[in-house]
Order: C-alpha cells, then structure tokens, then sequence
C-alpha cells in the first residue's frame, strides 16, 4: 500500500466537456499545489495528517461541483496519497474510495485533465492487493493505462505510470524506453514543484530497470 503515495499527480490541466470557470480553476489549483507540497516537500511522518486534511476539503469540492469530473479526480488523487501515507491494509478502505471517486469521474467526462483518471485508476489496480485482500488486478491495469495513453502519449504521469506498470510485469526493455520519453514529457505551467518531483520517481525506477537488464 506504501506505493499508492506515487499514484497520484496526474495529467496537466485541460478543458473538460463543462468548462472550468475561475474560481473552479483556482480551487484546483490550490488541491494541486498543496498535494504536490505534501507529497514532494513534507517529511513522511507528516503527510498522513496533511493528507487528511486535503482529503476533506477535495471531498468538499466534489460535493459542492458534483458535475465537475476534475473534482473528483482530485478528490480520488489526495485520497489515494492518504492511503499510501497510511500504509498497510487499513489504507484499503481508502484505496477503494479513492476507486469510486475515480469511476465517478470516467463517468462525467473520461477525457478531463487528459485522461488523468485512467491514470489514476491504473495505478491503484496496479498497486492495491488482489483478491480475495483488495481489488488489484493488472490486466485491468494496462487497459486502462492504454486508454490513457490514447488521450495523453506524452504526458509525464501516463508515460510514468505505463514504464512502472511495464517494470511490474517485467518487461524492462519497454519499461525503459516509456521512462526515458516520459523524462522528455513538455513541462505544466503551474506544477513546477510535481513536475520535479515525479521527474525524480522516474529516474529512481530507471535505476531500478537499468539493474535488470545489466
């Protein structure tokens, strides 16, 4: 479950089918911004609490816009980081909210923030425990991860996501070419702090692949 904390942070903004107006734009940024301070900034022994709380005001949103497919991936984002700050199996119930939050999202408009909620979804299925303990399932997984690169080929997070899905099924050599573009990914104004941030994971799990095929 320690690994869901990488599961979130996806996707730069785009237009959804309803259109954010100024004060939903700059309420998801406020989400973006202190997720990515929390998860890139916080010590560890800080981020469960400050996740928490992040959680309540994404769940607000969600509640308040229930239109709004952005809020809610954002609302499954923060939950997820929460349950990998947590850790263990009582994270699970987490996970799975996070889950629903992000189904809810595909349902309104699959194509919001790039397609962020594929991402997402991917990488719990790929992270959460399968059955009969939780709902992981990798094939599912890389179903999604493929819809998502559909919607975003060179996005940072769909490209990182879809070279750790890849490392997970042992396929390194496709691992490492999918690392490498997302390294090359176009910066997202506004996400300096997520885009550093992620930049790191990647060149960690590149380590990691990179050990494999030597």
């Amino acid at each position: 479950m320690k690994r869901i904390v990488t599961c979130l942070l996806l996707g730069a903004l785009s237009q959804s089918v309803w259109a954010l107006d100024a004060a939903d734009q700059q309420r998801l940024n406020g989400i973006q911004q202190s997720w990515a301070h929390i998860q890139y900034e916080l010590p560890a022994e800080q981020r469960t609490a400050a996740f928490e709380k992040l959680a309540t005001q994404a769940s607000a949103f969600t509640q308040e816009r229930q239109s709004l497919a952005e809020a809610w991936i954002w609302s499954g984002i923060v939950t997820s980081s929460w349950a990998g700050a947590q850790g263990g199996l009582g994270a699970l119930s987490k996970a799975k909210a996070a889950k629903v939050d992000l189904e809810k999202a595909l349902t309104i408009d699959p194509k919001a923030l790039q397609g962020s909620a594929y991402t997402s979804l991917a990488a719990l299925y790929d992270r959460v425990p399968g059955w009969p303990i939780g709902f992981g399932d990798a094939d599912k997984a890389e179903q999604l991860l493929k819809q998502a690169l559909q919607l975003n080929p060179a996005g940072i997070d769909s490209l990182y996501f879809w070279g750790d899905h890849l490392y997970r099924q042992k396929r390194y050599g496709e691992a490492k070419q999918a690392l490498q573009k997302a390294l090359q990914a176009a910066p997202r104004p506004g996400r300096e702090s997520a885009d550093a941030g992620r930049r790191k994971e990647i060149e960690a799990l590149l380590v990691d692949v990179n050990k494999k095929l030597n």
